[in-house]
């Protein structure tokens, strides 16, 4: 797989990386260890090495799963993980005082089995600490060899200057698909401005990208799409003409929908880097593929013309979730 550098940092990836929130956390039952483990594994193999995990996935087991995965490949990989909520659960509330900060730390490097973090995200943003603090904190971090990045995620655009002022941000992690769009108006030009790279996590819209989800799907109890605005049914009734349009463009493209939308967000910027997640083989295969979809100008224009025809349906998160979003 092509490698891509995520802005100026020099930390380089493969062109598509793994999200593994999903192995353990928020669609419903988490996947047997054994088999969470043999599809990270199956991603190493096929050219991914770029890796996204969190204390907050499980909590903490997603960490555990992603260090037992990576363990005999670990110099040949990057791994990214994240701080910022009290007891590693977001409805307990947040957290990224510089004390916490540590023990989060040191906690991961345990669960990671690894002797260094390569990309070290606050998860979200907390009003209650300034971003400075929490930059410096992250700096000594970094200056005493135990963590190698610094990231942020779903943050605004001054809260990343701020942060970058203290301690360079390697990479911002926040939502970017053919339907959210929002980074497009403020954060891809302060990224391209500081040289900091993108990771956007849900390039398939949580799955309804991939043109499997219907309105009459039903989720697990323990999906957090059951929540989600955006995936009442009538908000998917609506958003599927999204969808047909998508399916048109894959058809003539030789590709799935999953695939273009992929290979729409590479085509965005060169330092760009989608981490879809997945629990199946087969859909893996199919993401990764997505790296050798070419997409033209005309191509580009045609999508364009493709969502200007479609407005979509429903709120990303539900009002409790988008409280935690610094905009």
């Amino acid at each position: 797989m092509q490698k891509r550098k995520l802005g100026t940092s020099g930390l380089e990836v493969s062109a598509i990386g793994l999200g593994c929130m999903g192995l353990s956390f928020g669609l419903g039952p988490a996947t047997d260890r054994q088999d969470a483990i043999k599809l990270i594994r199956a991603a190493v193999e096929r050219g991914v090495t770029f890796f996204d995990t969190a204390e907050a996935y499980g909590p903490f087991t997603n960490e555990e799963v992603v260090g037992e995965a990576l363990a005999p490949f670990r110099q040949d990989v990057v791994i990214a993980t994240k701080f910022g909520f009290k007891s590693a659960s977001p409805q307990v509330g947040l957290d990224s005082r510089p004390a916490h900060i540590r023990e989060v730390a040191e906690a991961a490097l345990k669960r990671l089995d690894t002797d260094v973090i390569d990309l070290f995200y606050q998860h979200r943003v907390d009003p209650d600490v300034p971003i400075e603090e929490v930059a410096g904190v992250v700096g000594e971090l970094i200056r005493e060899g135990k963590v190698k990045h610094f990231g942020l995620s779903e943050a605004g655009a001054q809260t990343l200057r701020r942060a970058h002022a203290v301690q360079p941000v390697s990479a911002l992690q926040s939502e970017y698909s053919l339907w959210w769009r929002e980074p497009e108006t403020e954060i891809l030009p302060t990224l391209e401005e500081l040289g900091i790279g993108f990771v956007p996590f849900s390039p398939l819209g949580k799955g309804f990208l991939t043109g499997a989800i219907s309105e009459t799907t039903t989720f697990d109890s323990g999906d957090f799409r059951n929540v989600v605005p955006r995936f009442s049914a009538e908000a998917r009734k609506a958003n599927h003409a999204l969808i047909d349009r998508l399916g048109e463009i894959a058809a003539q493209k030789k590709a799935t929908p999953a695939q273009i939308a992929i290979a729409w967000l590479l085509a965005q910027k060169p330092w760009i880097v989608p981490i879809p997640g997945t629990t199946k083989l087969h859909r893996l295969e199919e993401n990764i593929a997505a790296a050798a979809v070419e997409l033209t100008p005309d191509d580009l224009r045609e999508i364009e013309c493709a969502l200007s025809e479609v407005t979509v349906q429903g709120d990303r998160y539900p009002a409790q979730m988008q409280q935690l979003i610094n905009r």
